[in-house]
């Protein structure tokens, strides 16, 4: 039998995939397909937001050319599945004439000739028109926002408001394509979704507003402080037919979400235990917003979503109880450390702005246990470790940018397909963060250490 490999995105499937496809299985007698797993292009430096991994996937089955589909993950995946499958051909199309010549060692290379005239390049810009995004807040998180948005196909960040009249002027100045606002009535009307980077306890407001005027909402994490106020919130966005989504990039970093899937599928069996934590040393300069009690400042406020992320995602959102230890000063934690005991696990974190402590992810199961070494929250490399170390796994992946891309990235496709939640964060995950934070807020089950 003769095995082919080919390897796409197939964003936006097309004749000109399929013609590949069919090109590609006359080859031999067993075709092997590779789905990009996010679909970023590399080489054009663009993540592209029209349809997930999981809707591609289903797009080439529905060809009726793959015999087999696998997910293409990581560079250099290719010679291994090559390895691994036996394959005899590995074909891709011509636009990337000479680009694989060095498998050639491994197997037989084949370029295919393309269908002129049809790209997906060519289908986004005609069916697409971009989403206008402005920004609330011009602080040192927001800065980063136009340059990663610029990666991003389909979105243009046009437009700024923040009540500091200097921060939105100097954004404006640094981004060219970006207009200053001073009335934010005005700035509503410029953009068609908002990105929210104020100070926490302004959230809740900016949101509604933008809702009210059926704008798209990503907000930075923490979304708001309370329980009632996200759920409040995520009804209204549905009801006015909009997006509204939590800014929290590790939750949309593709090797986090790797990592998350492969323990999900049992490869350390039953998970029984996590723990995660994040700190920095903050505690030189006092006056930032951080350390103010009144603007919600302190660690758990400030960084506890973060450690909060794998253990929702991996355990549920069934929490028995939570348990904080806290060391207070000027009445915000300077270090908190949080129990949460579930039905058959338990996780745990810490978080510091003014105590140091090792910043990994452990997550253990009853076969085995996946370590992330810090940062864990840029995740781009883990480990599955065994009681024989000879059946260890180590997987590296690339973080980009500043990660922020990855959740422009999410939230524009959400728009785009009108998903109301998007798998990397459910709504429900993110309603149980801001219960959590005001549960903290109540200092209910609360020591002070």
């Amino acid at each position: 039998m003769k095995k082919v490999i080919t390897y796409g995105t197939y964003d936006l499937l097309h004749q000109g995939h399929i013609n590949l496809l069919r090109r590609a299985k006359e080859l031999g007698d067993y075709l092997i397909v590779g789905v990009t797993n996010d679909s970023f292009d590399r080489d054009r430096g663009k993540l592209n937001v029209r349809n997930n991994v999981l809707e591609r996937v289903e797009a080439v089955k529905a060809t009726g050319f793959a015999d087999k589909i696998i997910i293409e993950d990581y560079v250099g995946q290719k010679i291994d599945d090559i390895q691994k499958y036996d394959v005899d051909i590995f074909a891709i199309g011509s636009d990337w004439e000479g680009k694989f010549d060095y498998l050639n060692e491994f197997c037989k290379v084949v370029y295919l000739p393309r269908t002129q005239g049809i790209s997906s390049t060519m289908l986004r810009a005609e069916s697409q028109e971009a989403v206008k995004v402005g920004i609330i807040g011009c602080g040192r998180v927001a800065k980063r926002f136009p340059s990663e948005a610029s990666v991003v196909s389909g979105v243009s960040v046009c437009a700024a408001y923040d009540i500091d009249k200097d921060a939105v002027v100097t954004m404006s100045k640094d981004n060219k394509d970006v207009w200053a606002y001073a009335d934010l009535d005005t700035f509503f009307n410029a953009v068609d979704a908002v990105y929210i980077a104020t100070p926490h306890l302004t959230h809740y407001e900016y949101i509604k507003k933008a809702l009210e005027q059926k704008k798209h909402v990503l907000c930075e994490t923490p979304m708001v402080l309370e329980g009632e106020q996200a759920k409040e919130l995520y009804a209204y966005a549905e009801e006015q037919g909009c997006i509204l989504m939590e800014a929290n990039k590790t939750a949309h970093c593709p090797a986090f979400n790797h990592l998350i899937v492969m323990i999900k599928s049992g490869l350390i069996g039953e998970v029984v235990d996590i723990e995660a934590s994040l700190s920095k040393l903050w505690n030189d300069n006092m006056k930032l917003r951080e350390f103010d009690a009144n603007q919600a400042g302190g660690s758990f406020f400030e960084l506890g979503s973060y450690p909060l992320l794998p253990i929702i995602r991996l355990l549920g959102t069934d929490v028995k109880s939570l348990n904080f230890y806290s060391r207070m000063k000027n009445d915000v934690d300077m270090y908190t450390k949080g129990v949460m005991q579930y039905e058959n696990a338990v996780g745990s974190f810490k978080v510091g702005l003014g105590v140091k402590t090792e910043g990994n992810l452990v997550v253990s199961g009853t076969k085995g246990y996946a370590y992330v070494p810090a940062p864990w929250w840029k995740t781009d490399y883990f480990e599955l470790r065994y009681e024989n170390q000879n059946d260890n796994k180590k997987f590296f992946y690339k973080w980009d940018g500043y990660g922020l891309r990855y959740e422009i990235q999410e939230f524009i496709s959400c728009i785009v397909n009108h998903r109301f939640s998007s798998a990397r964060l459910r709504r429900r995950e993110s309603v149980l963060m801001a219960s959590l934070m005001q549960q903290f807020a109540e200092q209910k089950n609360l020591i002070d250490i």
